[in-house]
This record gives structure tokens, sequence and C-alpha cells, in this order.
């Protein structure tokens, strides 16, 4: 969304813009390990294309059978992102179905998101709503990892860009708790954008509003972090958390060279951008 038009994201286009989307929101990621007997490009030609004797996934076979071969051993890590990806397609109509329901119903009555819409409308934006977040089956990016030579699987909750609007990846969210975390992140990206015009190419500015997104957001809270993730410590749990998230989405981004380039850029602007809780009075959860 941008100060001057936001476009609906038509549901056709949606995955194609999040692979564009300046704000990317990091949900998970896999990785093939290297050989030696062939280069990137051949690798990930091989990754791509699912070979059932070589990974043990088949999609000729019916879903349970493949889900019990996964728990079995029996599906390497390669078949198991086929898998996933293979399940996607078959319920995006469902996801998709139940993204919008929570997403309309969050709209209603989610106050973070209720605040996060008045506060972008404020700046000059148009309204969130509807016409420009969009539910959409979100497929796995995969590319070889610049320093280790690794094939990434990079898979996203959502993205926000300015000519568009917010998408939700429909495929990626757990429940409706889990779309509210995600929607409160990218309308933050959202208030960013009109309220100081980043510059998303400029990997300052992007750390600085990964950070803010994380921060206000909720993703980071107590219960998500140690109930869902996994992920507690007695100190400091809140500030690994927001660090951790923005360095996962930076790294992410087409420019950063890996997770290094992504740790310095983000302590770069840690100080000022996680002191600054607007258009919050503090952090809201």
């Amino acid at each position: 969304m941008s100060s001057t038009t936001t476009k609906p994201l038509p549901q056709a286009e949606a995955a194609a813009a999040a692979a564009a989307a300046p704000s990317v929101t990091s949900s998970g990621s896999t990785s093939l390990p290297p050989s030696t007997s062939s280069s990137s490009s051949e690798r990930l030609q091989m990754f791509l294309e699912n070979d059932p004797k070589r990974t043990g996934f088949d999609p000729e076979t019916s879903w349970w059978m493949n889900y019990f071969r996964i728990l079995s051993g029996q599906v390497t890590p390669e078949g198991q992102h086929h898998y996933r990806e293979w399940r996607y397609r078959q319920n995006e109509a469902r996801d998709c179905q139940r993204c919008e329901d929570a997403r309309d119903y969050l709209l209603r009555y989610s106050p973070i998101v209720r605040f996060m819409a008045e506060k972008t409308e404020q700046l000059g934006g148009h309204r969130l709503d509807g016409s420009n977040i969009v539910c959409a089956r979100c497929p796995a990016r995969v590319s070889p990892d610049p320093g280790t030579g690794e094939l990434r699987v990079v898979r996203q909750g959502g993205g926000f860009h300015p000519n568009f609007g917010i998408l939700l990846c429909a495929n990626e969210m757990r429940d409706r708790k889990h779309l509210e975390d995600n929607l409160a992140h990218e309308m933050v990206h959202a208030y960013d954008h009109l309220r100081w015009k980043v510059d998303w190419d400029d990997l300052r500015h992007a750390a600085c509003s990964e950070i803010r997104a994380s921060m206000l957001s909720g993703e980071c809270r107590w219960t998500r972090e140690s109930m869902t993730r996994g992920n507690w410590t007695l100190t400091q749990q809140f500030q690994r958390c927001v660090r951790m998230r923005a360095i996962q989405s930076l790294t992410a981004r087409p420019r950063c060279r890996d997770d290094v380039h992504a740790t310095k850029v983000v302590n770069e602007v840690w100080d000022s951008c996680f002191s600054d809780t607007r258009p919050f009075d503090d952090i809201y959860k």
C-alpha cells in the first residue's frame, strides 16, 4: 500500500507478488546438504524435480501412505518438502477460505488489527480491508545459500507490497491467532511505509521495520515463544526473539548475502528501532 494508490491484489497474482514483496516474514527453512559432485544449478534442478525413488515421496499414492512413510523415516527431507507443497496445492481452496474468514473476523473484532487499520488510514493510506489484504497459497522459494552452497527452502507467513497491499499465506497459517500476529506484523510495515516513506531496497530501512514489526505484532510474546516454538530463557527472551526474527526476515531478501550480513545490519539499527513503539504508547502484547 502507498499513500497515493492501493490496488487490490487479485488471487491469481498474489503468489507472484509475494516473491517480490519488499517485506517477507519467514516461517521456516529446510536445507539440502551440498554435494561436491554437482554444481549448485544442477542440485537446484534435482531438488525441484521430485524423484520418488530418491526422495521416498510418491504423489501417485494417497496422502496418508506418504505421511506414514514420513513418520517411519522412509522419506528424505527433500521428499518431505515436496509432500508439504503437494498437500498445500490439494488444500488450497480450503486454506484460503479459512484465511479469509479469519481475516474478516479480525478486521471486525481484533483490537490490534483495528487500531493499526485506523492509524494507517490516518496517515493518508486507503482503509486496510478485504480488497488489499489478500489470502493466497505461497509456494516455498528454493535457492542456493551464497555462503555455504546449501539449498535454502524459504517459507513465509505473509508480505507487504507498497503497490498492492498485504498478502497472507493461507497455507502457513496454523489458526486465527497465528494469522492475527502475521497480519499485525504486515500492518506495521504498511504504517512504517506511510509514516517514513521506507526505501525497501535499503537493508537498514528494512531491518528497522522488521525489528518494529516483530516487536509490536505480538509474535514474540512469551506464550508464543515458549508454547509454540519451544524457545524460552529466563532473561532477554523477548529481545532475542525480535532480533532473531528480524534477522530471518532480512536473510530472505535478495539483497542480503547471508545471515552474517543480516545480523550486522540488524545490529547497526537495533538501539534506535527497538526503542520506537509508534503508533503504540508502549509494546501492546
